[in-house]
């Protein structure tokens, strides 16, 4: 059996991207906010509230986790856009998924990842230097601009791989 915590396995963290793969990551970023929507479209709040895997986040948090994630990630993007390799600060997605704004309906974050990443895209569309570093400092680890665009497309797509086998698994 496949491991469900990740169904696309790991995540990449490649320091360069061709311009290929950078045009399928632009295009996959632009793309998640729908793509979400639609792998959570005409689940009941019992469905939403059901684990994607045993001792794992609901559906509904997993929802809402995306939303926090990439718009960390999108202000990261901004703060290496405009400093010289900044260090970004590190939150706990953990407590983050079990604060009350976890519980609103879907289409609150839903909403917002539509938004954020129209200007996400639009600012990652004008960059000419993808090597631009950043750093996080929780992880001792120097990325660039290609990393996170490498990482944030495989991240949408990893959590609705999560929502999808789940609703495969369970006949929805």
């Amino acid at each position: 059996m496949s491991d469900l915590r990740y169904p696309l396995g790991p995540m990449p963290t490649p320091l360069s991207l061709s311009e290929q793969e950078r045009s399928g990551a632009l295009a996959a970023l632009g793309a998640l906010p729908q793509a979400l929507r639609a792998s959570v479209e005409g689940l009941s709040d019992a469905q939403l509230d059901t684990p994607y895997r045993e001792e794992g986040w609901t559906v509904r948090q997993v929802v809402h986790h995306v939303a926090d994630s990439h718009l960390n990630a999108y202000v990261r993007t901004k703060l290496a856009l405009t400093e010289d390799n900044p260090g970004v600060r590190p939150y706990d997605e953990t407590l983050w998924a079990e604060l009350p704004d976890a519980r609103l309906p879907v289409g609150v974050s839903l909403d917002l990842l539509e938004s954020l990443h129209r200007r996400w895209v639009a600012s990652l569309e004008g960059v000419s230097d993808w090597g631009r570093p950043w750093t996080h400092p929780a992880q001792g680890r120097t990325y660039t601009l290609d990393t996170l665009l490498g990482m944030y497309a495989w991240h949408g797509r990893h959590h609705i791989a999560h929502v999808t086998g789940l609703r495969g698994r369970q006949g929805w």
